[in-house]
Parts: structure tokens; C-alpha cells; sequence
């Protein structure tokens, strides 16, 4: 199973995280599958893929639960419902 997680990066007391697709089974600074995008909580900057991420998603990932907020806050799920929508009508 594939999750959307936070791998820490950058220095002590300075963290950002960069936001990955890896195996539920690897540790927090494992091989990601793939780099998704980014999230610095200092400067409160986030860049996202979203259309990778959409195609995680689609594929069955489970976002864990700051991505998950991280990604409802760009808007993330609203696209992936209208892709879902416009496949089925």
C-alpha cells in the first residue's frame, strides 16, 4: 500500500518536509516512489504536483493526516471529484 507522507528535510531547528508517495512499510526517511511536493511550516510555503498526487490518489493512496489537511487547503479533493464526476457522466 502506498501512502502520501512528510519526509523531514533541511537543518535542525529550521525543518521543511517534502511531501512523497512511499510503501507504508518504509521508515519516515525512506526510498520515496516519487516526490510530490513540498511544505515549509515556517514561511508557511507549500508547492504541490497535482496532478501526480491526483494520480496517487486514483490509484488507491492514503494521504496521512497533515497531507491530507495540506492538500484539502489547495484544493486538491474539489479536482479530484470533478475528475471523478466528468469520468462517469
Amino acid at each position: 500500500m502506498v501512502k502520501l507522507r512528510l519526509k523531514r528535510c533541511g537543518r535542525r531547528q529550521r525543518a521543511i518536509y517534502r511531501i512523497v508517495a512511499i510503501d507504508v512499510r518504509s521508515r519516515r526517511e525512506g526510498r520515496a516512489l516519487r516526490k510530490v511536493g513540498f511544505y515549509d511550516p515556517i514561511k508557511n510555503q507549500t508547492y504541490l504536483n497535482v496532478p501526480v498526487i491526483l494520480y496517487f490518489l486514483e490509484k488507491g493512496a492514503q494521504p496521512t493526516g497533515t497531507v491530507h489537511d495540506i492538500s484539502k487547503k489547495a484544493g486538491v479533493f474539489m479536482e479530484l471529484r470533478l475528475n471523478h464526476q466528468t469520468k462517469f457522466n
